[in-house]
């Protein structure tokens, strides 16, 4: 194992390192969604063509296929009383945890919400939240409740009224109690038991039992991230969210047991979109490689885990960490920790591309997950340079306002007036000529 482990590290005096480095950068964009003209994306968007036009049939075609869980169209939405029991039969600690978060959320969120913003005056703005918001939560490896409370609780601080959660039927035909009472603690009522493909397209065009939405959030894999891309236009999207991914940039001071359990928290992920560790110490590259053998021995994923850090991981030594920002920025991963004690916040405030920074040694990726506040649905595979963290300002959308009275048009008219005819279009300019006609 540790021998695997020694492939993954690489040092800025060895050949093709730029190269290497590329590679992994490209390894793990790819990662994030299938090629739309390849083989799976074909498949994805036969999926949803064939949702579109067959409906809950379709739907439930494909969870049968997919999910190996037959259910009628009248079994996909989870009853009242299945909600309302697993919230009763929930261990009553975790239920304490679980309000932590959520206040802790919705603390941050109603703190960043520029929804309030009610200024007007000749010209404005006016924020309305969606309606309809659909929210994906993934199922398949581990349950994922704070996923629930990292989109529901931004769309609710938004004000939409009705939010869909769709999660794939992988826990005895249905979905994992703790993600039910998570959706009954937050009020959520509409809980479909179908994920994949065909949730999303289900939930973007609507069916025969469920109602198209207006935004769809929250994260998954490959094919649920490759059909968001998809139905795109059709509704709203958060972002590319797929497979977890962190980068760490760390120094001599840091501590390698720490950067070690950093590294595995995000590879244990199946799927995972990789571990990296970018540092200017051989010493601390070192440590952490022998780290990383005797933590992965101990957890009960270590075979899996190996596979994702052989195949998406790196431990890069750079001449200096100026090399390491630099190439992180270029990475633009959805999560970053910056362990290099006193100097973390300096080197933070030089990321430009992120999806989350995470300062200094007492800040694991775990922080964000459960319990900071700010929400851990995030940009993957380098959307981080274009896209950002999910917030309750993804769930409202603007309108302009404008308001002239006659004085401020006449100012204006022949300004307007010489710019429409300009563009040949007479109708425009008369529109204005029209209020000023004796």
């Amino acid at each position: 194992m540790k021998k695997d482990l020694q492939n993954i590290l690489i040092t800025a005096d060895s050949a093709n390192f730029a190269k290497k480095l590329s590679a992994l950068r490209k390894n793990v964009s790819s990662a994030a969604t299938f090629d739309l003209a390849g083989a799976e994306g074909g498949k994805a968007a036969r999926i949803i063509s064939d949702i579109r036009k067959q409906g809950d049939k379709a739907v439930s075609r494909y969870t049968l296929a997919f999910d190996k869980v037959k259910l009628t169209p009248a079994q996909f939405k989870i009853s009242p009383k299945e909600l309302k029991a697993s919230h009763k039969n929930i261990d009553k600690k975790l239920l304490a945890s679980i309000r932590k978060a959520i206040a802790n959320v919705k603390k941050y969120q109603q703190k960043i919400f520029i929804g309030n913003n009610k200024s007007f005056g000749e010209t404005g703005i006016k924020y309305t939240p969606m309606s309809r918001a659909g929210l994906c939560i993934p199922g398949a490896s581990a349950p994922l409740p704070s996923t629930v409370i990292m989109t529901a609780v931004p769309a609710l601080v938004a004000g939409v009224k009705e939010i869909v959660v769709v999660s794939p039927p992988r826990y005895n035909g249905s979905i994992h109690p703790v993600i039910l009472a998570t959706c009954y603690e937050l009020g959520i009522e509409e809980v479909y038991r179908i994920g994949g493909v065909q949730a999303v397209a289900a939930i973007s065009f609507g069916t025969e039992t469920i109602k198209p939405v207006d935004m769809i959030a929250g994260p998954g894999n490959q094919w649920v991230s490759t059909a968001k891309k998809m139905v795109y236009g059709q509704v709203k999207i958060d972002s590319i969210a797929g497979p977890s991914e962190v980068l760490i940039i760390a120094d001599k001071n840091s501590n390698p047991a720490y950067l070690a359990a950093d590294m595995l928290s995000q590879a244990e992920h199946a799927p995972a979109g990789g571990a990296v560790l970018f540092t200017d110490s051989k010493t601390t590259a070192n440590n952490v490689i022998e780290n990383l053998s005797k933590q992965l021995n101990l957890m009960p994923r270590k075979t899996q885990t190996l596979e994702i850090l052989k195949k998406f991981s790196l431990v890069a030594v750079f001449k200096s960490i100026a090399d390491c920002i630099d190439w992180a920025n270029k990475f633009a991963s959805e999560h970053l920790e910056i362990q290099c004690g006193k100097n973390s916040r300096k080197i933070a405030e030089k990321i430009k591309n992120a999806g989350a920074i995470f300062i200094g040694e007492y800040s694991p990726v775990a922080v964000g997950d459960y319990f900071a506040g700010p929400s851990h649905t995030l940009p993957t595979g380098g959307c981080a340079r274009f896209s950002s963290a999910l917030t309750s300002n993804d769930f409202i959308k603007s309108i302009s306002i404008i308001e002239y009275d006659k004085k401020k048009l006449a100012k204006s008219a022949d300004d307007i007036i010489r710019l429409a005819e300009a563009e040949g279009l007479d109708g425009h300019a008369k529109s204005v000529k029209i209020r000023f006609e004796k």
